[in-house]
């Protein structure tokens, strides 16, 4: 791996990155062959980046460039190329912490922000999985594995008071990327945006109530508070099934280009609100009544298994002995201290699983009225389906968000996840 700073920005298109690539020895040697007859493909289908995939006689990798704009929008929208900087940052210390997890770093090129990372075969992007209903057995395991131990070895649990602002300092410039979701999750469905959309004319009455929802806009301008306020760790930052990479015995986290210093909910809530998502959309992707039940059941299972085992994994990382500035021991000596620091700790996990419902739900309603939408509702051809969807996700996700008390377990969400699977909602357009 190495971090070149040479040369000025440019965006490298196929005869450039092949003519980049070939000069650095590592990487010529890697792919192997003529450079002339390495495969250069253009995948990317993200909202921010170009992403190539290079295959040579011997082996391939994974480009991906930041380009000076959002890529979804075009050049009217700038976008500082730091970006990449962070997203190497956040790679490097996610591949110390989980680190068969992240695809490996192979090169990094700042000032051309650019990064060479292995190419992750056969692996899809779990959105796309989901979508076609297939089951990932591994999943569950290796997500929480990842949560709880990138977030909590980055939090004052785990590190000293100076590694913790040092942390956050690495990471405060990154505020270009913060501002996104600040404005896309947590305003803009909320009020009218020139890039909102949905799918129009069944949503426009439900795009309207959240307009005037003022206990709805209570609830997530709390959350945008805990968004920009609460430091607690190094959040991926966009945790969603598309920046997720498996086969039925990998799975591969991608793409932390939003990394940055904040609540550990907003990561975990993401986890579930994509599945969640993906539970909601399977009915719009049934070829005949029922055909999906076992894959949503799985679903449902999934979502429990994310919040128990990434709760689970991280108090026990906590009770391993964690040597952070936070909750030290000797103000819990002795049987009666420890019982006192468990009942805390378990205290702690409750106010995150909040936070994780509140956030989850925010996610969800980005996605359906906001600038960026999900394939597993977009796929579902008859807007009419579509619609009837997307409104039983959005009807939970009311609930999550205004009445996150009532959500006291996991279980809570998903049963009511199930009461509105076949809920037929009426729209008064269309």
């Amino acid at each position: 791996m190495t971090g070149d700073r040479a040369g000025d920005y440019r965006i490298l298109h196929e005869a450039a990155l092949r003519d980049y690539l070939a000069g650095l020895a590592d990487l010529k040697a890697l792919l192997g062959g003529d450079p002339a007859s390495w495969a250069i493909t253009e995948v990317g289908d993200g909202n921010l980046n170009l992403v190539f995939i290079v295959k040579g006689a011997r082996g391939g990798v994974a480009v991906k460039q930041a380009l000076p704009y959002v890529r979804l929008v075009g050049e009217s929208w700038p976008l500082p190329l730091s970006r990449a900087h962070y997203e190497f940052l956040a790679l490097s210390r996610q591949a110390q912490l989980a680190p068969s997890l992240v695809p490996v770093l192979l090169h990094h090129n700042e000032k051309l922000a650019l990064t060479v990372m292995e190419l992750l075969e056969p692996h899809i992007i779990m959105r796309k999985g989901l979508v076609a209903g297939t089951r990932y057995p591994r999943f569950t395991d290796d997500i929480t594995t990842f949560m709880a131990r990138t977030l909590f070895f980055t939090s004052d649990l785990a590190l000293s008071a100076a590694e913790k602002k040092e942390g956050i300092a690495a990471f405060a410039g990154n505020h270009a990327l913060c501002k996104i979701t600040e404005d896309l999750i947590f305003a803009d469905p909320y009020r009218i945006a020139e890039q909102n959309r949905w799918t129009a004319p069944y949503l426009d009455g439900l795009a309207a109530d959240l307009r005037d929802d003022l206990e709805l806009h209570v609830a997530i301008s709390r959350l945008k508070l805990k968004f920009m306020a609460s430091p607690e760790a190094l959040l991926h930052g966009d945790l969603h099934t598309g920046s997720i990479m498996v086969t039925e015995s990998q799975t591969r986290v991608i793409d932390p280009e939003f990394a940055f210093y904040g609540p550990m909910g907003f990561d975990v809530g993401a986890v579930l609100a994509n599945l969640l998502m993906a539970y909601f959309a399977s009915a719009g992707h049934e070829r005949a009544p029922g055909e999906r039940q076992a894959f949503e059941g799985w679903v449902l299972d999934a979502v429990e298994q994310v919040w128990t085992g990434f709760a689970g994994k991280f108090l026990d990382l906590w009770r391993a002995g964690a040597a952070g500035d936070a909750y030290p021991p000797s103000l819990f000596p002795g049987e009666k201290g420890a019982a006192r620091l468990e009942a805390e700790r378990q205290a702690y996990m409750q106010r995150l699983f909040a936070d994780t419902v509140g956030f989850a739900a925010a996610k969800i309603i980005r996605r359906i009225f906001g600038l960026a939408h999900n394939i597993d509702f977009e796929l579902i051809e008859d807007p009419r389906q579509r619609a009837s969807t997307e409104a039983r996700a959005v009807r939970l996700a009311r609930a999550m968000m205004v009445e996150t008390g009532a959500f006291r377990t996991i279980a809570n969400v998903t049963g009511a996840a199930r009461k509105l699977r076949d809920w037929q909602p009426e729209f008064a357009n269309g």
